[in-house]
């Protein structure tokens, strides 16, 4: 892999000879986006089966700066370098001291609970560096680390549940309630016993893979301000291959390792990749490549177990996916409590080991359906390509109408074609429905839950409405939905009408980013004295 790193060592140089001039300019903003797994629930876990997954605009920041503008004198002495993480949104300050021989992050204070995630991102991110860098640079990395770092993380506000306080403010909800809380609101407290004493943030997620973005956010920041990659110049066509891809891929190799030793498996790895190079079609890498980053005792070298994972061959496939022209992502937060996607994916291995000529055969038509809607959705982005005008007629028209009306619509053989992906598609994605319930059944977990059913039959029977389903492994989480034209506002309105909350999310192709400054100068002067550390 290509490591670019020359122009990032010179601004720390010149920050070594005159810290105090520096300081501020050394703060590096990355961000990563949230996930929507389309197609390809529990199936993505196995290659080769494939899965969509939709990056969103819904992302989290990391902000990565010195912690002091000299280094402290005792600090070469010691070897320790000092790392302040905080979490504003969930008032958490934690001080630690990182081990610069063995790159082991030691916990000295913390006022909640420690985040693996983070901390593994640390640690395998510095080791990158060790990994990567000749003897002059690791001396001036460890010049750079001796001057502590001081890490932030923010996660926008549609990864969490705000409906409480949208009720408890007497809001309807709707995505005006949700657009008038100040950005990077913080989570709200509940009492942990009958005394009120001994509070914790209650953290009820909407299911957009807030763990992988924190953590592909986290390892990019630290990668770059480190001086192992530059993402400075990255373009969309990067994230997808069509240039040199190499920062990324660096990106993406420390951030899953990071994501699956903190999680203690390794999983199929689509929401730490969309994080990474945002929406695409997605085939799991080998557990295998793994394999060192697992079996490493605490004797191996952490430099040599990154080295052996950057060295691995990462046989995961990724293909440029995003959403045809004219359709808009919906999500949906039916207020249910959320699902526990490990104890489900259990589920489903019970099922599969306990009948496995049964489960073989529905998850072939859950293939067949998946690969067919897959082919729809592109049949029309090409459509869309070769005649623009004549399908921005039909969409725009479709999405005045239900779907059974869609033909009338369908002068001409050019409008008919398009009609006819539409219908196709939507007839795959309630075949993908069907045996997602049927697997469900079988496995004894409410993968589309009936109230979900309800839900969603009710949506894909709207105008406009081309697909509706439970996106990844389904249960309580938010439902998705896909819309033509114009019609999204009436689907917010009728979801409102059923106690679900329209989410302020939209499909965003692109995958990780540098960002120009904190995102809460965005915009968000007024917003940023609300936010409780």
């Amino acid at each position: 892999m290509l490591i670019q790193f020359n122009d990032l060592i010179s601004v720390k140089q010149q920050f070594l000879i005159h810290p105090r001039e520096n300081y501020k300019e050394m703060a590096v903003v990355a961000s990563a986006p949230g996930k929507v797994l389309m197609t390809g629930g529990y199936l993505v876990l196995e290659r080769p089966n494939a899965g969509i997954v939709l990056s969103t605009n819904a992302r989290f920041y990391a902000i990565v700066k010195p912690l002091y503008e000299e280094i402290k004198p005792e600090s070469w002495a010691w070897a320790w370098a000092d790392v302040k993480l905080t979490s504003p949104q969930m008032a958490r300050e934690t001080m630690y001291k990182l081990s610069l021989k063995h790159l082991k992050l030691q916990a000295v204070s913390s006022s909640e609970s420690r985040n693996p995630f983070v901390e593994h991102a640390v640690e395998y991110a510095i080791a990158a560096a060790h990994a990567t860098f000749d003897k002059d640079k690791k001396d001036m990395l460890q010049k750079l680390l001796l001057r502590g770092l001081d890490i932030t993380i923010l996660g926008c506000n549609e990864f969490y549940s705000y409906r409480n306080q949208i009720e408890a403010r007497g809001l309807p909800l709707t995505p005006e309630s949700l657009a008038s809380l100040p950005p990077f609101t913080s989570i709200t407290f509940n009492a942990d016993d009958s005394h009120g004493e001994n509070q914790k943030p209650e953290v009820a997620k909407t299911g957009l893979g807030s763990s992988a973005a924190m953590t592909t956010a986290v390892v990019a920041a630290l990668l770059h301000y480190l001086g192992v990659v530059n993402l400075s110049s990255l373009t969309e066509d990067q994230s997808h291959g069509r240039k040199d891809a190499s920062n990324l891929d660096i990106v993406h190799v420390i951030a899953q390792t990071a994501h699956c030793i903190a999680q203690g498996k390794v999983g199929s790895g689509f929401d730490v990749s969309s994080a990474v190079y945002g929406s695409q079609r997605y085939v799991r890498f080998s557990p295998e490549v793994l394999s060192s980053a697992q079996n490493a005792g605490m004797a191996t070298p952490l430099t040599e177990v990154i080295d052996d994972v950057l060295k691995a061959k990462w046989d995961h496939e990724r293909t440029k996916f995003s959403l045809p022209p004219l359709m808009t992502l919906l999500l949906g937060e039916p207020g249910s409590g959320g699902s526990s996607t490990p104890s489900m994916v259990g589920a489903v291995k019970r099922w599969q080991n306990s009948d496995p000529q049964s489960s073989l055969e529905t998850w072939r038509k859950l293939s067949a359906g998946n690969s067919a809607l897959e082919m729809h959705l592109n049949t029309l982005c090409k459509l869309a390509e070769r005649n623009y005008n004549v399908y921005e007629c039909v969409i725009n028209a479709c999405s005045l109408l239900t779907a059974e009306k869609w033909p009338e619509r369908a002068n001409e053989p050019s409008q008919a074609e398009i009609v006819k992906e539409l219908l196709g598609a939507r007839e795959a994605m309630l075949g993908i429905r069907y045996y997602m319930r049927k697997m469900g059944e079988a496995a004894g977990i409410p993968i589309e839950p009936e109230s979900q059913t309800h839900l969603l039959d009710t949506t894909m029977s709207m105008e406009g409405v081309l697909l509706a389903g439970v996106p990844g492994a389904g249960g309580f989480d938010a439902v998705f939905a896909v819309t033509l034209g114009v019609s999204s506002k009436n689907v917010t309105k009728t979801w409102s009408s059923l106690n679900v909350l329209a989410m302020l999310v939209t499909e965003d192709p692109r995958g990780v980013s540098l960002e120009d400054n904190d995102p809460r100068a965005k915009e968000i002067t007024a917003a940023v004295s609300s936010i409780q550390l």
